[in-house]
């Protein structure tokens, strides 16, 4: 996934909110959000290559999200585990946010990754590149994509607009765990293909034609680009999972939404 703006204890309904996009090759195999087939109390899509997440929920109040970080100075060096396990492993365990994120950033065995760990009650942010960092994420509006943390990226930016401006609009006040159009207004704003100016793109050192390629909120192409907008709410005791799902060139393949009750026991959620 590259790219999720979420909003933090900024909305008295829905103390976490999440938009985000996947960016990956679309020949790679991939399982759209459902429950876990090995684990009943986790939601969410699955990277059917290493077996992990890049954003995945458990009904026992645990959420956990991925990206890489680009450093082509790097290059593509094999790393023995996948970014996607961090988010299988902690929704389906027990540790606090911040004890997993302490624990799993410091692990050398994992490409660049930024990371966030939600346990019910505290939400922390962790990555390992340029170094090993982790901290509680402050309460307001916030992005992750493929630099630092909150990196003003423009993509960052579009997206957290896109989402402060949904949760004050009456879209929000709509029950969109009722009512699903509602979400519309977060879904087209992930939809975004404009190309950013080159005076306000990164340099990841990847060269400017890339940089300019990856840099809409939406990438769309015939061999890599977004695979999926997911949007997810927190609140009144329930979880609404929403995924957009995009095959090459951006064209759209399916969708599905779930409506997961907190602290049941596990099953099928409310589709």
């Amino acid at each position: 996934m590259c790219l999720i703006a979420l909003a933090w204890k900024l909305s008295p309904r829905y103390p976490l909110a999440i938009a985000a996009n996947r960016d990956e090759l679309h020949a790679r195999p991939t399982a759209g959000a459902a429950i876990d087939p090995d684990a009943a109390d986790v939601y969410g899509g699955r990277d059917l290559v290493q077996g992990g997440g890049w954003l995945q929920a458990s009904i026992r109040g645990r959420l956990a999200a991925v990206t890489n970080v680009r450093d082509g100075s790097r290059g593509m060096e094999p790393r023995p585990l996948s970014r996607g396990w961090l988010v299988r492993d902690f929704v389906r365990g027990d540790a606090t946010a911040a004890g997993f994120a302490a624990a799993r950033a410091a692990s050398d065995g994992f490409g660049p990754f930024n990371a966030l760990y939600w346990d019910g009650r505290d939400l922390v942010h962790a990555s390992n590149h340029p170094h090993v960092a982790g901290a509680p994420v402050a309460p307001g509006l916030h992005a992750m994509s493929n630099g630092a943390f909150d990196a003003p990226w423009p993509k960052s930016r579009a997206a957290t607009r896109a989402l402060a401006g949904w949760l004050d609009s009456p879209a929000a006040l709509a029950d969109p765990m009722g009512s699903p159009a509602s979400l519309e207004p977060l879904f087209a704003a992930l939809a975004d293909t404009g190309v950013a100016p080159d005076d306000e793109l990164p340099d990841t050192r990847v060269g400017i034609e890339l940089e300019r390629t990856l840099s809409p909120p939406f990438v769309s192409g015939p061999d890599y680009g977004t695979r999926c907008s997911t949007v997810v709410l927190v609140g009144d005791g329930r979880m609404l999972f929403a995924e957009r799902r995009f095959g090459p060139d951006g064209v759209r393949t399916g969708d599905g939404i779930a409506v997961l009750p907190l602290g049941s026991p596990p099953g099928d959620p409310h589709m």
